[in-house]
């Protein structure tokens, strides 16, 4: 009891930054400050990822949007590929731009406005929007990655900072022979912000990662069906 009391005492003069966030950092072992580091720079990178897909796929979509609008409003394609030009995020409107383009090629090498049963050139047509969709797919999914990495490696760095730290706290108490809170509780602590920290870094790594896989699939879905759509006017018009 008198063991204990001495311990009180002593754990109340500490100074108060011993366990004070900033205290606990200064005094981490340098393979968790690495690790702590490594998760601040994985969760600042992961919140600009973040913002600039959110952006991004928020204007390719409303682009998109209106871009379907304007095309199924005109009747002539020409006209629809100079208003292309204010669709430039739009990646729906580069499919469009693709196969109006390859289009064109082959019209300047037939006579007439029509090319009876040139069905390899179809297949042309076809392959230019394909091509389009792919590289635009490329473009949808860039950096996306990262949030996955961040949502299912940042837990595990965290864990190995906190098996880390615990196990150096573990050495001190052996070697100053003494168990007491004053002694455990810095070292557990320390250790237990690497968790904290890799959970603050994956978690809307994780959240948003999901959110915009979904987004992507409708306008990936939306370009597949532009896709078949335009071919099958391209074959209605200039393919009969």
């Amino acid at each position: 009891m008198e063991s204990l009391f001495v311990n009180l005492i002593t754990l109340a003069n500490e100074p108060a930054y011993e366990f004070s966030l900033v205290g606990l950092l200064g005094k981490a072992s340098p393979v968790v400050k690495g690790v702590l580091v490594l998760l601040v720079l994985m969760s600042l990178i992961s919140w600009y990822v973040i913002v600039y897909k959110f952006l991004y796929l928020r204007r390719a979509h409303g682009e998109s949007r209106n871009f379907l609008g304007m095309f199924w409003a005109s009747k002539q394609l020409d006209v629809i590929f100079k208003n292309s030009e204010n669709f430039r995020h739009s990646p729906i409107c580069q499919i469009y731009r693709a196969g109006y383009v390859e289009l064109t090629k082959l019209k300047s090498g037939a006579s007439g406005d029509t090319m009876h049963g040139q069905m390899g050139d179809l297949e042309n047509v076809e392959r230019a929007l394909r091509r389009a969709q792919t590289e635009e797919i490329i473009v949808l999914e860039s950096l996306t990655p990262f949030l996955a990495t961040t949502a299912s490696a940042a837990p595990f760095i965290g864990l190995f900072g906190t098996v880390w730290g615990i196990m150096v706290a573990f050495i001190d108490i052996a070697a100053k022979q003494s168990a007491t809170l004053l002694t455990v509780a810095p070292g557990i602590a320390e250790a237990l912000i690497a968790t904290a920290i890799g959970l603050v870094a994956a978690i809307p790594a994780v959240i948003f990662y999901n959110f915009f896989v979904n987004r992507m699939r409708v306008i990936e879905a939306d370009m597949e069906n532009f896709g078949n759509d335009f071919l099958n006017i391209v074959k209605r018009h200039f393919f009969n």
